[in-house]
């Protein structure tokens, strides 16, 4: 195989890891923002409800 060729496919490999990784580290940001909200939900509601748990 000719150098360049196996150049390109390791530089393609690479971006396609990149690329995978910033839009999977985008979509878990929306996620654990969506949770964290309904964590902050489900808390307000307990203290605001004022339920004693033993």
């Amino acid at each position: 195989m000719n150098i360049a060729l196996v150049v390109i496919i390791v530089v393609a490999i690479v971006l396609a890891i990149v690329g995978g990784l910033t839009e999977a580290l985008g979509w878990l940001l929306w996620v654990a923002l969506i949770v964290g909200v309904i964590a902050l939900i489900a808390f307000l509601f307990r203290v605001i409800g004022g339920r004693n748990r033993v």
